[in-house]
């Protein structure tokens, strides 16, 4: 007699041991069950052709799964096992993360900011510049950074620049800039206020709001591009919480994102979050 499973129930399949762990989507009917594997993404399976093996306790456990955003009625075209987008990867870049062709389209110019972002934010020049209450600088550096690459776009550069318009918003922004970067609150605290300013002068832009954390701390933090993390968290079947307006759920779920992904990278060897940046660009729907 075939065994029912319920939605919830993490799976495996017994033969095909490639398609990963699964998660099953909605309630066992009609002798079928509908399952979402990490290898391969959403199966149908005949129970009466195969019984699939119940896995429960902490061999249960997966973070894509744990932070599955398909559902019953979910669309999972866009889905791609991680090996498969690893796949696309290197064919777009043979050599991976340490390559020439990668060196030259991706890393080196984000190597080039994330030095000048050093250079021009750092806590020393920062501190010095706010001891002398100097924020007109401290903002015309955030400025110039934000000039350093093309990853911003422009009306979102010129929607800062107009907020920073007045001598108290340049002291507001300035302060929780540095805040941001070099304070020695938790990072929720620290980012919330960082955005809270933002909206205050009319700026809290997803990229200005990640941009500064992702030169000046990349081992840690990612840049947001709105319609590229949403794509690459499709793709990658993740669940991000995604809001228009900045705000720590969404950054958060999209750091666990980042985390994963470096996790199952790790036979190509990622240095930081620029590489993953990177890698969910590479992988997003338009690109594939």
């Amino acid at each position: 007699m075939a065994i029912g499973f319920r939605k919830g129930d993490r799976i495996r399949h017994p033969r095909l041991t490639e398609w990963g762990l699964g998660e099953v989507l909605e309630n066992s009917v009609c002798g079928e069950v509908r399952a979402f594997f990490v290898g391969v993404g959403e199966k149908k399976l005949a129970l009466s052709h195969v019984q699939p093996e119940r896995i429960t306790g902490a061999e249960a456990a997966h973070p894509l799964l744990d932070s599955l955003k398909l559902r019953a009625d979910s669309d999972t075209s866009r889905y791609r096992g991680i090996e498969q987008a690893k796949a696309h990867f290197l064919s777009h870049f043979p050599g991976g993360f340490h390559g020439e062709r990668f060196a030259e389209h991706e890393r080196e110019y984000k190597d080039k900011a994330r030095l000048q972002m050093a250079e021009l934010l750092g806590h020393d020049a920062c501190r010095q510049l706010l001891d002398a209450g100097d924020h007109d600088e401290i903002c015309a550096r955030a400025r110039r950074m934000l000039n350093a690459t093309n990853l911003v776009f422009p009306n979102e550069k010129s929607v800062l620049k107009d907020g920073l318009s007045d001598a108290d918003s340049r002291e507001r922004f300035a302060r929780s800039l540095l805040a941001l970067l070099h304070g020695k609150r938790g990072i929720e605290g620290r980012f919330k206020a960082f955005v809270g300013v933002l909206e205050d002068i009319g700026a809290a832009k997803w990229t200005t709001a990640t941009y500064f954390l992702y030169f000046g701390q990349p081992q840690a933090h990612m840049f947001v591009k709105p319609t590229i993390t949403q794509h690459a968290a499709e793709v990658c079947g993740f669940e991000i919480n995604y809001r228009p307006q900045p705000n720590w759920q969404t950054y958060s779920c999209v750091l666990q994102l980042c985390a994963y992904l470096h996790s199952e990278l790790s036979d190509l060897e990622p240095r930081d979050m620029i590489d993953i940046q990177s890698f969910m660009w590479c992988i997003a729907p338009g690109n594939y």
